[in-house]
This record gives C-alpha cells, structure tokens and sequence, in this order.
C-alpha cells in the first residue's frame, strides 16, 4: 500500500511523494526509508558497467568491468551497509598519442546498500573483471509466544510453544 507524502519544493509548491513507510502498521522503518531516499540519490552514472547475479539460493556475485586497473588502483570498504568500490589509475600515457581512446580509465566509486545480514566473503580479478562474493545467512525463523502479565507485572501461566505442540508451565 503506497500513501502520498507532501515534499516541498523550489518556490513551485508542493510535490507527491509515494512513500511505502508512512503506514501506522509499519513500525520503526525509518531507517528503511532513509536508505531508500539515499539510494536514489546514489549517482546515476553507468560507469563502470555491472551484473548482479545470485549463484546459489544464499549467495550473490557483484561482477564490475574494471578493464585497465590493477588490484592496487582498485579499493573495496564496507562502511555500515554500504559497499563501496573505488578505482583511480594514474594517468602514465602522457606520452603516448592515441588515434581512438575506448577503453575508460577515468577514477570511478560505485556504492551498493547491502540488506542486514549480508556478508562480503571475497573479492577477487579476472581477465579485467573484479568479483565481489556475498552471502546471507540461511535464517531460522522462529515463532515466538508473548507472556501476558496482569496488573502487577507477575506471570500467571507461561504458554511456552516447541515446534509446533504448546506446553503449559
């Protein structure tokens, strides 16, 4: 369910802005909705080109074409949840005279919000290609019975569940 939130801006007025959070059952998701509003703000620069792609149900592989870096031009941090990969390459073809210049070596930062629990296994290069390596933790999820206190905060019957069968103590 998307709810319509008023934004100002400029001296136009008034802007919508959908906003999935704004929901009174949706509690403490604010941090949600700040990372949502800082990654679309994130550059939209398509420099250098890259593939996603999940390897196994718990596994996903960031691919970058890092075509003319080295391991020593390229820095990868992990800063909160967000991953940072940075490339700068000094420029040592001053004098060379280049007829066509395709291949970009221009400094570059990509940054990806990783989901809680995701965690960097390894980064390595091939063939001008930087992998980056991401796994997430199978969760057991598990269901948690709520004890009812009465008016002095003691416990009268503790219901305590064991998968599946409930048990009174």
């Amino acid at each position: 369910m998307l709810f319509k939130v008023r934004v100002c801006c400029s001296n136009r007025g008034f802007m919508s802005r959908m906003s999935v959070f704004n929901s009174p059952f949706l509690l403490g998701f604010d941090q949600f909705e700040r990372t949502i509003d800082r990654i679309s703000k994130l550059s939209s620069d398509s420099y250098p080109p890259y593939n996603i792609e999940q390897t196994s149900p718990n596994s996903i592989r960031i691919t970058i074409a890092v075509a003319g870096f080295n391991k020593k031009d390229l820095d990868i941090s992990l800063e909160g949840n967000q991953l940072q990969i940075r490339g700068s390459r000094e420029d040592n073809d001053s004098d060379k005279i280049y007829i066509h210049r395709g291949i970009a070596t221009r400094q570059f930062q990509r940054n990806f919000i990783l989901a809680d629990g995701i965690e960097v296994e390894e980064a390595s290069m091939d063939n001008g290609l930087l992998f980056i390596d991401l796994s997430q933790p199978i969760s057991n999820e598990e269901s948690k019975k709520i004890e009812i206190k009465d008016k002095n905060n003691k416990v009268k019957d503790k219901l305590i569940s064991f998968g599946g069968e409930n048990k009174n103590v």
